[in-house]
């Protein structure tokens, strides 16, 4: 009798462990929650933006994703500053509130001050890309085509592409289920496929990525670290049209000082 392909799937994660450090950090995560639930960084909704923040890493760890541990001394940076939020503030003996400082100030100067860090990195970044021609964008060319509705596309980051992939599981989990005798999938051999499959057009849709997946949740996860590496290794990049539009993938030629995959020798 046929056995569903989740109790039967492996997928080799002691091989891969995804180093989220290789990405971004805790304060990228979250920048990227301010912006995507649109609210100013100089009132951050604690309470709102802690419990997103606690989500993103409990998925993270469900992926088996290797979450540094500064992830989790902010998620406890976060839940210190809601309770403090929460508390009344003390007094004084003329029964006003004290004059202290709101407990998210802190936190604001530094996302600030990250901010300002990844502004002056990322145009470091562009003017070298610019300079070795490493990547061009058709940009122009698409813009003449499509007129006032052409929007520019984004590089996006790692919690975007957490973003998209929770979309991915959430759809899919209201999908029938398929049931397929087991099988075994690497990652690295993901990534064979995930080659061939870009190899076939100029750019390929994130979710379209996930197609031949038939709603596995274990091969979809398969599917998004090998995806995650691939990122790693810069064989392949991540654009997003405008700040909430749909995430394409594009293969990209290996530069020479590409990081090597994990288990190689030369892997630093």
């Amino acid at each position: 009798m046929a056995t569903d392909r989740q109790d039967g799937f492996e997928s080799s994660p002691d091989a891969y462990s995804v180093k989220l450090d290789s990405f971004e950090g805790p304060l990228d995560l979250l920048l990227h929650l301010i912006k995507k639930t649109e609210v100013s960084i100089y009132d951050i909704p604690i309470s709102l933006i802690t419990e997103q923040y606690l989500g993103y890493i409990e998925m993270m760890q469900d992926l088996d994703l290797d979450v540094a541990g500064e992830f989790l001394v902010m998620a406890s940076t976060l839940i210190h500053i809601k309770s403090r939020t929460l508390l009344p503030r003390p007094e004084t003996a003329t029964g006003d509130p004290e004059d202290t400082e709101d407990p998210r100030e802190t936190l604001v100067r530094r996302l600030l001050e990250h901010q300002k860090y990844k502004a002056a990195a990322e145009l470091l970044h562009e003017k070298e890309t610019l300079r070795s021609a490493q990547w061009i964008r058709t940009d122009a060319s698409v813009a003449k085509a499509a007129g006032d509705e052409f929007e520019p596309e984004l590089e996006v980051d790692l919690f975007s592409l957490l973003t998209a992939f929770k979309g991915v599981l959430g759809r899919a989990a209201y999908r029938p289920k398929v049931f397929l005798p087991p099988e075994k999938l690497s990652i690295e051999e993901r990534i064979g496929q995930l080659l061939s499959r870009l190899s076939e057009t100029e750019a390929c849709g994130f979710e379209e990525l996930f197609a031949d997946t038939d709603g596995s949740r274990p091969f979809m996860i398969v599917t998004f670290l090998a995806l995650l590496e691939m990122v790693r290794l810069k064989l392949i990049r991540a654009f997003q049209a405008g700040a909430f539009g749909a995430i394409r993938i594009y293969k990209r030629a290996r530069p020479a000082d590409a990081p090597h995959p994990i288990g190689d020798k030369g892997d630093a």
